[in-house]
């Protein structure tokens, strides 16, 4: 036996987590100077949170440091149990890192004891999941490494798509430029975001409307979910059930999962991707991570141009 340690990012719910033994470590949040974290989930009020930020509420995140996974993991190592930690992505936060700084001092203070870490190049339900394959490993009397090397194997298969509603949010984190959003905006573009092969953030499809954008997600798991009969589904949001609701009829005219697991994305990555933010998570076709189309970066290529055309017209403008 081992235990299971997670991060709030994985999006499980705190009752799932004490019931199955899992230990998640916080990640903070600030809303108005005041210091959350993500661990109550019972009193999340996520359309209070969305609300908010729908009428122009700015929070703020920080990552776990290497001294909260060192209080988390040492009284665990005391008892004598070994570790297996499944984190956020490393190509969207830095915290896995700081998971590996902490993990490097405890095996040098606790050498007997086995700690293993998995970055799972994904972050909210893409993460839940493979934390729900952990403890499935775990209670089926599945060693530490067996279950440690299944789930890399399982990472590079876990698909997630995205749509945002409101592209500032892309900007707000460096994904997209100024003029980019505010043309995207203006042109009603919904973007196909996933992660890739690093665990990064990308965009790969562009749709006029937020109707079409839910049915591209549906059309990408059609052509890219293996065994859908046999595998849970995930689905978060940040409060746009509607379109949960639409997404759910659409997936079950394609390939009905055997299960669907709904969330509210908890307020970090939430905060990250904005209001209405919805995303699938599903177990397909490891090629799809690798399948690259610069979108967001098409429209900022051509807001550069049309800016550099203007420049060039102006120069002329002037030599007259």
């Amino acid at each position: 036996m081992f235990t299971v340690i997670t991060d709030t990012s994985a999006n499980l719910d705190r009752k799932w987590l004490e019931d199955h033994k899992v230990r998640a470590i916080p990640f903070h949040y600030f809303v108005q100077g005041k210091d959350c974290t993500c661990l109550d989930t019972e009193h999340f009020d996520g359309a209070a949170f969305y609300g908010a930020m729908r009428g122009g509420e700015r929070v703020t995140t920080s990552q776990i440091t290497p001294q909260a996974y060192l209080d988390t993991m040492r009284p665990l190592l005391e008892k004598g149990e070994d570790l297996l930690f499944v984190g956020m992505s490393s190509g969207i936060s830095g915290s896995y890192s700081q998971a590996e700084i902490a993990a490097g001092e405890l095996r040098e203070e606790y050498p007997q004891r086995k700690i293993l870490l998995v970055d799972t190049l994904s972050a909210s339900l893409g993460e839940g999941l493979l934390v729900l394959r952990a403890v499935e490993c775990r209670d089926s009397g599945v060693s530490l490494e067996e279950t440690h090397d299944l789930l890399l194997k399982l990472r590079a298969g876990m698909c997630q798509v995205f749509t945002v509603d409101d592209l500032k949010y892309l900007r707000y984190t460096g994904r997209l430029s100024n003029m980019a959003a505010i043309v995207g905006t203006m042109l009603n573009i919904k973007p196909l975001l996933k992660g890739d092969t690093e665990g990064k953030i990308v965009s790969f499809a562009k749709l006029r409307g937020r109707r079409k954008a839910i049915q591209a997600m549906a059309e990408q798991y059609g052509k890219m979910v293996l065994g859908a009969g046999k595998q849970t589904v995930g689905i978060a949001h940040a409060d746009c059930q509607p379109d949960v609701d639409y997404l759910i009829g659409l997936l079950n005219a394609v390939h009905p999962p055997m299960d669907i697991m709904t969330v509210m994305y908890e307020p970090v990555t939430g905060s990250h991707v904005g209001p209405g933010t919805l995303a699938l998570f599903f177990m397909g076709d490891e090629k799809f991570r690798g399948q690259t189309d610069s979108l967001l970066d098409a429209i900022s290529q051509r807001v550069e141009e049309g800016k550099e055309s203007l420049k060039v017209a102006l120069k002329r403008e002037n030599r007259k």
